[in-house]
């Protein structure tokens, strides 16, 4: 038997990725979703709870145990060593979590990782064949995250602002999904086109920088 084919997926914040995450597997592909991951790797009594207490202080641990991510998203946003101290954290064990968990798709089923930081790691470009990148204007990005409780335009851009820059993930997609002033169901598919596709050729070599097919 063939390996199963495995779908890298990534995206900026707002532009739609959790929602074409969750058409893929509508379409039979099982899902790794590495945000997923990290929010159980920082709940109290989680794996990256004590390794994070050590590298920033006690007061990065809310009182409930789990990762205060207010403190912890604004120490990030100020100091650029600090969010790669907190990224040699957590991306390796959401590695092991990732590829333990993919190990229970069915024999032969798509496997999508759903990876924001993709763009940034040549680590998980190795790991898939394909990547599909979720793309969108940065203005409507910033309002779709305004919309959520609790976020402001100006908070919304200031993630944009740290996240890969749209051609950076461009570049780095086998497949780029447009998402943007669509209608739900031109989206959906994009997505039944571009799974139907893929899911019965046979898996190349790891991703690298590769010809782009726009769906």
């Amino acid at each position: 038997m063939r390996p199963a084919l495995r779908l890298g997926l990534t995206g900026g914040i707002g532009s739609g990725k959790s929602t074409v995450a969750r058409l893929l597997v509508e379409c039979g592909a099982f899902l790794v979703d590495t945000d997923v991951l990290a929010h159980q790797l920082t709940q109290p009594g989680g794996a990256a709870i004590a390794p994070i207490a050590a590298a920033f202080g006690p007061h990065s641990i809310g009182a409930d145990g789990a990762l205060d991510r207010g403190r912890m998203r604004a120490t990030i946003f100020a100091d650029a060593a600090a969010k790669a101290r907190l990224e040699g954290i957590l991306h390796p064990l959401i590695g092991e979590r990732a590829t333990a968990l993919a190990a229970h798709a069915a024999p032969g089923q798509p496997v999508v990782f759903d990876v924001p930081l993709l763009a940034e790691s040549s680590l998980w470009r190795a790991r898939v064949h394909r990547i599909v990148v979720v793309d969108c204007s940065e203005p409507t990005q910033a309002a779709r995250v305004a919309a959520r409780p609790g976020w402001t335009i100006e908070a919304a851009e200031r993630v944009i602002a740290q996240q890969a820059p749209r051609a950076a993930r461009r570049r780095i997609a086998d497949a780029v999904i447009h998402n943007d002033g669509i209608a739900p169901e031109v989206l959906a598919g994009q997505v039944r086109r571009l799974f139907a596709w893929w899911k019965d050729l046979p898996p190349p070599g790891p991703a690298s920088q590769k010809t782009t097919r726009a769906v």
